[in-house]
């Protein structure tokens, strides 16, 4: 098999979550302890450091990759899901594993997949460990794909345990209250590990708490040992410039970051809170950390956080796709000037509609779309469900053809947003 026919192979044989939604997800670890044991345990090892949360997961392993690799650590980087190539999904330094290495690596472990008979985030994941170690990297950044406690990427010991927040989503598989969404994530905990947490609340820092003691493991809360001063945040800008005091001290002045969302501030605070905990057992410069902070896009590749497609007309993406990942989306759209503000949208069908339709700004104009996976729900269901709710638009047959039409609808002043979905978005960016 090439390539392209490997990817077939797999996306049909394969049970995918976000193709097929929860049917795909398996809540226990043996599928990946057992596809681990029959491919050689890759992750025995490895060094790394693991991710959970709600929100910001991905950009955080972003960051914290960025500034390993500036400080001279051959670094692997797991996240998901991928926007365009399922390579994107596993990096060292950087750089996409080759397509023939993923050819070679199916053709040679296909009968174990046809005999353990994993999802395709089992695969990908003991994947990602197999080829960090074929490349030998100094240390990994995992982003959890669900949850934390079952998720797949738990059959690692890190270094570090980072849990980003706690937020409203896929409740039907985590559990319908905040601290059962925590208990979740919070199975990333390791025995003696370090966990720092990048936003709490009381009701999730309690189970934190509680599961760091019993795991004796160190509980860091970033809000209480990392401030930052804004200097300088226009969301249309290239870069956030601001200073972060460790404490009460300064720290690093005039830091630049190039992921310029406004909830970036609070991944910004986890990551420099983490790097300065690594900085014990890794050579972790300052510079290595204005470095990898100023170039986080161009480093590691990342893509659909908040960003600027176009200029004329104004056209801004962003992955926000959950209750609080649209609300932090919509309070950043209501600060910007703009005349008319035209709303490209493509949900899945399990999404919340009620809770998704009180987050939508009513004034803007529509222009509903379906992203190409099989989850994506219906654009004319899409619209009909938002005008009963008294939001205004059209269905279109594609996201292509949905932005076009709101390109072409705008005027010099107006902006044009495009969200809803990470796969809305990846047909975009």
């Amino acid at each position: 098999m090439n390539y392209r026919e490997t990817l077939d192979y797999l996306y049909a044989a394969l049970p995918m979550f976000h193709r097929i939604g929860p049917a795909a997800y398996k809540p226990d670890l043996s599928n990946t302890i057992a596809l681990a044991q029959a491919t050689g345990n890759p992750e025995i090892g490895l060094r790394c450091i693991h991710i959970a949360g709600t929100n910001g997961k991905g950009s955080t392993s972003h960051m914290l990759a960025s500034v390993l690799q500036a400080a001279g650590y051959r670094t692997g980087l797991y996240t998901s899901p991928h926007l365009r190539d399922f390579r994107e999904r596993m990096r060292v330094d950087g750089e996409m594993v080759p397509e023939e290495w993923i050819t070679a690596y199916v053709k040679k472990n296909r009968d174990i997949f046809e005999q353990v008979k994993p999802s395709f985030f089992e695969m990908s994941t003991v994947m990602a460990f197999a080829w960090f170690r074929e490349m030998n990297t100094d240390i990994a950044v995992i982003e959890t794909g669900l949850g934390g406690r079952l998720d797949s990427t738990n059959i690692v010991i890190p270094a570090l345990s980072i849990i980003t927040n706690i937020g409203w989503d896929h409740m039907h598989l985590l559990g319908n209250t905040l601290a059962l969404i925590a208990h979740e994530k919070s199975g990333i905990i390791k025995k003696g590990i370090p966990v720092v947490i990048g936003e709490s609340s009381p009701e999730t820092r309690e189970v934190f708490e509680k599961k760091a003691r019993t795991e004796v493991s160190d509980c860091h809360f970033a809000e209480e040992h990392i401030r930052l001063g804004i200097v300088r945040h226009a969301l249309l800008e290239e870069t956030i410039r601001l200073h972060a005091y460790r404490g009460e001290s300064l720290w690093l002045e005039d830091l630049e970051c190039d992921l310029t969302g406004s909830y970036q501030l609070k991944n910004i605070r986890t990551v420099l809170l983490a790097l300065d905990l690594l900085r014990s057992a890794l050579c972790i410069s300052d510079k290595a950390i204005r470095e990898g902070l100023r170039q986080v896009k161009a480093s590691t590749g990342l893509r659909g956080r908040w960003q600027v497609l176009s200029r004329q007309p104004l056209v801004v993406c962003d992955t926000g796709h959950n209750e609080q990942g649209l609300m932090e989306v919509t309070q950043m759209l209501n600060s910007l000037q703009f005349d008319v503000l035209h709303i490209v949208l493509g949900v899945v069908e399990d999404k919340d509609l009620d809770a998704l339709f009180r987050l939508l700004p009513s004034r803007a104009r529509y222009y509903f779309c379906k992203a190409d996976i099989p989850r994506g729900l219906d654009a004319s269901v899409l619209k009909d469900k938002a005008c009963s709710r008294g939001l205004s638009g059209e269905a279109y047959s594609s996201v292509a053809q949905a932005l076009e039409a709101a390109s072409k609808k705008a005027g010099g002043n107006d902006l044009v947003f495009v969200g809803g979905s990470t796969f809305t978005v990846a047909e975009v960016v």
